[in-house]
């Protein structure tokens, strides 16, 4: 475990609760975030991720400053699902676009608190535990398996457990008021449609933890890399959505590049847990190969997603039958 100086880690929570506060502020009034906005936001989570990473780098050195920024890159790259998912249940619950941006905030916070948690009882599992690392492989090649089967599990965000949970808990009416979260209704406080929306952002969030938690401790083991990490990808989640959201489809080889990316992980865990109980002669996967081959082949999928069409790919499979 990595020597974390205190005023380190208080660094990293002033830089997300600042960051958090400014991005509140700056859109307390509900309102369509296009292109250029979204573009500049997602600049700024993405440049205050690097330069935090070159603090580690220069604080904790070399090795934790790889394992920071590749642990980034692949939670990074991971989150592209979540925005597939963001998208379906937008349109699922019918979100007017001028609101969304506050679901995700909400969803935001939610997410670095259940992160947290996950990640601080991988943590303590791997440290005590190493054959869970042959588990976690496991996780990691039936996603392969269901992603390129096209098997992937389906999401039915007015079916989730969180939002079918918040509808026994509290009445939900049936139309939005505004970006308000209760209203009263004969008397009786009630839920607007925009809670059970950020119920089911939350839902699908522990979904991908699934897949996302084994894959950034396959990185590191350390609790300091692979939160902060997982932080500050999760936080330019709303800005990449906004930016992204009338592209998604374009990127139709990303899913395959996410694949390979995972096959890869869950390869590196078993040669770590091979390392650690069978003999020091295994050899592992150093962290900066790990993050190059996910930067290559994230560059490579969507590269070849927009030299290929989804169309002209489809047809091109369908003259091969």
């Amino acid at each position: 475990m990595l020597a974390v100086p205190i005023w380190l880690w208080g660094a990293f929570a002033a830089t997300v609760i600042v960051s958090l506060v400014i991005d509140l502020l700056a859109h307390r009034s509900a309102h369509v975030i296009g292109f250029r906005e979204a573009a500049a936001w997602s600049g700024l989570w993405v440049g205050l991720a690097l330069i935090f990473g070159g603090v580690v780098f220069l604080v904790l050195g070399g090795t934790a400053g790889t394992e920071y920024t590749t642990a980034w890159l692949l939670e990074k790259s991971l989150s592209v699902d979540n925005l597939f998912v963001f998208a379906l249940i937008f349109a699922y619950f019918k979100v007017p676009r001028a609101y969304q941006h506050r679901v995700l905030f909400f969803g935001v916070i939610g997410a670095l608190v259940f992160r947290g948690i996950f990640l601080a009882a991988g943590v303590a599992v791997v440290s005590r535990f190493t054959a869970v690392l042959f588990v976690f492989a496991a996780i990691l090649f039936y996603s392969v398996y269901k992603i390129l089967k096209g098997e992937e599990e389906s999401f039915d965000p007015g079916k989730s457990f969180a939002v079918r949970l918040l509808r026994k808990v509290i009445p939900v009416s049936d139309t939005y008021v505004g970006t308000k979260f209760f209203i009263k209704e004969a008397g009786k406080h009630v839920a607007t449609p925009l809670l059970a929306v950020v119920a089911a952002i939350e839902a699908a969030d522990l979904i991908f933890a699934v897949d996302s938690v084994p894959a950034v401790l396959a990185v590191s083991d350390d609790a300091f890399i692979v939160y902060t990490s997982n932080a500050f990808a999760i936080l330019g989640l709303r800005a990449l959505y906004f930016m992204l959201s009338g592209l998604l489809d374009r990127f139709h080889y990303l899913s395959k590049g996410l694949a390979i990316i995972l096959g890869f992980i869950g390869v590196k865990l078993i040669l770590q847990a091979c390392h650690k109980l069978i003999s020091d002669s295994v050899p592992e996967i150093p962290s900066p190969v790990s993050l190059g081959v996910i930067v290559v082949v994230l560059a490579a999928s969507v590269v070849l997603s927009l030299r290929r069409p989804a169309e002209a790919a489809t047809n091109e499979k369908t003259k091969q039958r």
